[in-house]
């Protein structure tokens, strides 16, 4: 089916299940993501991927900063605990009252593969870790282009098993926004490949999942999209890639199998120029038999579940059921 014929079906139900029968139309967004949408035009994301030389400038000049990715902003009543695994650095945040009994999440930060974990990230890993009563475990992966998709995606696939294996009949969520997002789809996959169990659910936010960008419509998109641009994702794609062709799974993981992966709930919204790969993932994983919930909200930007507004507020309502 096309990702047109998919959308049309949607009608953008507001709880965000998109398959089966349409939905009542989804509310005009806020007010408040409306003003942030400006906003967000305001800063310099877009114009850190307005070309591949833009990225390469940025990617310099974070070469040439020490590495910042201690938690800031987890915010009350959360613990944080640094280990290393595999040889990358760890983070275990856990409630204050305890973590005994407690469920856990692996998040995978997202930032392009170029970016380290941001300050919003660790908001988010602290609301979890708060309210849902969960342990996050957050790896730090290394970025692009020093690391590249043929051993971070492994990497990252040995570090779930190894959670998966230590939280024994607790219940395991990864979740990823962004590259975080296509990053934690290939290790999963990595991990089917190669016989070992699934975690219990993933949770995708505007996942990165094909490293082309190469759907027609998406540069349409692209003009209406406040965070990125194509050139620029391209670009940070091919980094990553490597000596990979950026077309194989590990940089792209919606070209990989969905058989036998964990169910599936994916966050995207219509101002995201990724959202088409959104919707296709979502197709393709239920046609291998994997649940899926897929949350496509109109207008909203990339990212938006982890954002100061109402939609950010009832997706990020929505992901601590998931995790809990």
């Amino acid at each position: 089916m096309s990702v047109a014929r998919i959308v049309s079906a949607l009608q953008f139900c507001p709880g965000g299940c998109v398959f089966g029968p349409p939905a009542r139309r989804d509310p005009a967004p806020s007010l408040q993501s409306q003003v942030f949408n400006l906003l967000l035009r305001l800063l310099p994301y877009k114009q850190q991927l307005a070309s591949a030389e833009a990225v390469q400038a940025h990617v310099q000049k974070l070469a040439l900063q020490p590495a910042s990715f201690e938690p800031a902003g987890l915010g009350r009543n959360v613990e944080a605990v640094l280990t290393k695994m595999g040889g990358w650095p760890v983070y275990y945040t856990a409630p204050s009252s305890g973590h005994e009994g407690c469920n856990h999440v692996m998040f995978m930060h997202g930032g392009g593969y170029i970016n380290e974990i941001a300050p919003a990230h660790w908001r988010f890993v602290g609301q979890m870790t708060r309210e849902a009563g969960v342990v996050c475990v957050v790896p730090i992966y290394p970025l692009a282009p020093r690391a590249t998709a043929k051993d971070v995606v492994p990497a990252t696939g040995e570090l779930l098993r190894m959670l998966l294996e230590d939280a024994g009949s607790a219940k395991v969520t990864v979740v990823g926004n962004s590259a975080g997002a296509g990053l934690a789809l290939a290790a999963c996959q990595w991990l089917r490949d190669r016989g070992h169990r699934q975690p219990d659910r993933m949770v995708l936010i505007s996942p990165g999942a094909d490293g082309s960008v190469s759907r027609p419509e998406q540069a349409e998109i692209a003009a209406r999209d406040p965070i990125q641009d194509l050139p620029g994702i391209v670009e940070a794609a091919r980094l990553y890639a490597g000596g990979l062709d950026v077309g194989h799974p590990f940089v792209s993981p919606l070209n990989g199998a969905f058989r036998s992966l964990a169910p599936m709930t994916i966050f995207s919204g219509t101002r995201d120029l990724l959202y088409p790969d959104s919707v296709d993932l979502a197709a393709r994983a239920r046609a291998a038999g994997v649940p899926v919930e897929l949350h496509l909200w109109r207008d909203q930007p990339h990212n938006y579940a982890l954002m100061p507004t109402p939609e950010g507020r009832r997706a990020r309502a929505i992901i601590l059921r998931a995790v809990a």
